[in-house]
């Protein structure tokens, strides 16, 4: 009986040391104030961010690099989604989904949403409203 519970202690300390080893090498979020005018959304392609305007709702795509040719901004959306509504920072924000390239766009005042898709081809980006 004592065997067992030497083993029991020695897997519950090897599984509690592994899982603080693997927490300690996340990449931590940088704390952003969801009432700024400009925030960064991290995708799970280490190489691309997405920007966001939460006040217009217009959205870029931004790729960095090692080289020049890698490093890019794209527009996503560069329509003004609060014409005629009220300008605040924070109306937009991003949900990403478990589709790496796709995030739902939502403004936070009204509702409205819009399915946001970047790629690394012209032809796989796109803004469409969802209804």
């Amino acid at each position: 009986m004592k065997t067992w519970k030497r083993l029991m202690f020695m897997f519950f300390i090897l599984v509690f040391c592994c899982n603080n080893l693997f927490a300690q090498t996340a990449i931590q979020e940088p704390s952003q104030s969801p009432y700024e005018i400009y925030r960064l959304f991290r995708t799970t392609n280490m190489w691309t961010f997405i920007k966001l305007n939460t006040i217009t709702g217009k959205i870029w795509q931004v790729q960095y690099g090692n080289s020049n040719d890698k490093r890019f901004s794209t527009v996503l959306n560069s329509m003004d989604l609060a014409v005629g509504k009220e300008h605040t920072p924070g109306r937009f924000t991003l949900y990403p989904t478990q589709n790496m390239w796709t995030f739902i766009l939502v403004d936070q005042i009204d509702g409205d949403m819009w399915q946001i898709q970047w790629g690394l081809d012209k032809k796989d980006r796109l803004v469409l409203p969802i209804d």
